[in-house]
């Protein structure tokens, strides 16, 4: 006779939910079933959004199934609750309130405002939602959009905060042979109509707007950074003490040079270290990569908060680099990309 196992999950405001997971299920299918307000996307372990930390009891991903964690992240405890079955009653925390799943994702129309080339392999990709359509999302989360023409959908962060809506801009890197950047590079022109669905993903500006933030961010993984530092700008009172550090392959992969000094001149608090792999940086542009920027002389301690958005190399690498300066390994919150022709 088959018989349910009790899984508890957790969220930062307190609020906990108990589920039954039916044998051969996962701890998503649980969460749904019982109308859990848990952020997911894909349901096949590839996107991260449903990521969460075991924290009592023994919990396993399917074998067989390639799951988008780092191996360091796996032996702190995370879980892809879409790909993982309970071996016994356990217990998961996710890193986000019981609010921030209660809003499901939107399928929207958008028009195209801009296509613009600001480095020689990135392009500013601004829409505008279109009448009738409204949606909410936090600061660092992602839309997917649909290849004109295709059933080929691609997801990108916004850069852009809620209060900018109608409008939303991505930043996306051309790949030689991409669906989408064959698109963009060919095709797409002002007043074109693409369908978007979102938002997706647990990568979003957390409760914690005192503590001192780090933000590193990989080429186009300074989009949701962008919005972060937006919505920090409009923290009441005293603002946090704040270093982004951003990288790119050379000096001609730079972009977003002068909204990045904006945010500076808006915030005293806000440190910007921009770095670049190889090449002759002009001038206030250290060769290395993001990083090495931070070092102890940035005295960085336990409570410090870290945002980290590139390639798995990069995320990895700095997960690494920051607990090693001393940031607790929970308060490192992560979203890798993979590039897609």
């Amino acid at each position: 006779m088959s018989t349910t196992t009790k899984v508890v999950l957790g969220f930062t405001d307190g609020v906990e939910h108990e589920l039954l997971v039916q044998p051969g299920h996962s701890v998503l299918d649980a969460a749904l079933e019982g109308e859990v307000p848990i952020l997911f996307q894909c349901r096949t372990g590839s996107c991260g959004s449903c990521l969460a930390r075991l924290v009592e009891g023994k919990a396993e991903h399917r074998s067989g199934l390639a799951v988008s964690l780092l191996p360091g992240e796996r032996e702190q405890g995370y879980r892809l609750l879409c790909a993982t079955e309970p071996k016994g009653e356990c217990r998961f925390s996710v890193a986000y309130d019981s609010a921030a799943g209660a809003g499901r994702p939107i399928e929207a129309k958008c028009f195209v405002n801009a296509v613009e080339r600001i480095a020689n392999d990135v392009i500013r990709f601004e829409l505008e939602l279109a009448e009738g359509y409204s949606m909410d999302f936090r600061p660092g989360q992602f839309i997917q959009i649909k290849v004109p023409g295709t059933e080929v959908v691609r997801s990108y962060s916004m850069a852009t905060m809620a209060s900018d809506l109608p409008r939303i801009e991505l930043l996306i890197r051309i790949l030689p042979g991409g669906i989408m950047s064959g698109w963009l590079e060919n095709q797409a022109k002002p007043d074109d109509v693409v369908e978007i669905r979102g938002p997706y993903g647990q990568f979003f500006l957390k409760e914690k707007v005192r503590e001192p933030h780090i933000m590193i961010a990989g080429g186009t993984g300074l989009a949701p950074m962008l919005s972060m530092l937006a919505a920090l700008r409009r923290v009441p009172g005293r603002k946090p003490k704040t270093i982004l550090s951003f990288g790119c392959q050379s000096p001609e992969g730079l972009f977003a040079l002068d909204q990045l000094d904006l945010h500076q001149q808006w915030s005293p608090t806000l440190q910007v270290r921009i770095a670049v792999d190889r090449g002759t940086p002009p001038a206030g542009v250290q060769v290395g990569n993001p990083v090495e920027a931070l070092t102890p002389a940035d005295g960085l301690t336990p409570d410090s908060v870290a945002y980290l958005c590139g390639p798995p190399g990069m995320i990895a690498a700095a997960r690494a680099h920051l607990e090693a300066l001393g940031l607790a390994p929970g308060n490192i919150f992560a979203e890798q990309f993979v590039a897609s022709n």
